[in-house]
């Protein structure tokens, strides 16, 4: 099977915000985290995108948990790594930038611009903190994830490229029905795409996630178009409505069932490597060492 007929899922296991009270399954703590990764990976997941949280649960950029929860992975794991920008508000640049230059993943989070959040406060990513985030993305050879909540981040991307800070083709995700944002709705989708395609070509990859409910229909509708999808308890807790999902291998056994279905195949940590040609490969790292 072609590298065309292989779809990249990644799989958010913890995200910033979900607690044990809203589910007690979520992974929370380092080795929780890197336990439900390993065996996503094992499950075929390409991607492990890492939130840690602090003593108390909370939404934290703290380091020494990164490091961690990395290195939990990496001695078991082959799968990508795909380190979060933005595990908390109102934190310092040199803070949400540190896991990614000191730990070299593959992926980085790039959340192209500021938002509304949640009807309650700032998700603040200014234009100076994205000019140099890009630097530094790629001093580090780390690939940014472009996270685009809204259609003005596009444009934000475009500028970026442009200026010669982020390099083509870009890896676009999509991300659909956080409050403040554009909504988890497959016109929205479409819509989002045919910007990009309309300003960049053929020339980009990209995946889409929506937010609780709307998480199953923007999954078939990339699916369908020809995307890539992110899965996982950062995302949606429930397995289906009412049903709390009981390990994020549910959603990644799930998407694989729909894919094959498609006459795809999961793409494995390699081809992943291969499609969106990441520099920071295991290889790579352990000559760098």
């Amino acid at each position: 099977m072609s590298l065309e007929d292989k779809v990249i899922l990644t799989v958010a296991c913890t995200g910033a915000w979900p607690k044990k009270a809203d589910s007690p399954y979520m992974p929370l703590t380092p080795q929780e985290e890197a336990d439900e990764i390993v065996l996503c990976g094992e499950a075929g997941a390409s991607i492990a995108h890492i939130h840690v949280r602090d003593d108390e649960d909370n939404a934290s950029m703290d380091f020494d948990k990164f490091a961690e929860t990395v290195e939990l992975v990496r001695t078991r794991s082959d799968i990508v790594i795909n380190l979060t920008t933005s595990g908390g508000l109102g934190l310092d640049d040199e803070t949400r930038m540190r896991p990614f230059q000191e730990l070299r993943p593959e992926i980085a989070s790039f959340d192209a611009g500021t938002m509304n959040w949640a009807h309650s406060t700032i998700f603040e990513n200014s234009p100076k903190f994205l000019e140099k985030l890009a630097v530094a993305m790629a001093d580090c050879h780390v690939k940014p994830e472009i996270e685009i909540f809204d259609v003005g981040m596009i444009y934000n991307l475009l500028y970026y490229i442009k200026k010669g800070l982020i390099q083509t083709p870009p890896h676009i995700q999509f991300v659909l029905g956080a409050p403040g944002g554009m909504t988890a709705e497959v016109k929205n989708l479409m819509f989002l795409l045919s910007v990009c395609k309309d300003n960049l070509g053929e020339n980009f990859t990209w995946s889409a996630l929506g937010i609780g409910r709307g998480h199953l229909p923007i999954m078939y509708a990339a699916l369908a178009l020809g995307g890539n999808v992110r899965v996982g308890m950062e995302d949606n807790i429930f397995y289906r409505k009412g049903q709390l999902a009981k390990s994020n291998t549910e959603f990644v056994e799930r998407t694989k069932r729909m894919v094959a279905e498609l006459d795809k195949s999961i793409a494995t940590p390699d081809e992943t490597r291969q499609i969106l040609s990441l520099q920071n490969t295991p290889d790579m790292l352990l000559a760098r060492t």
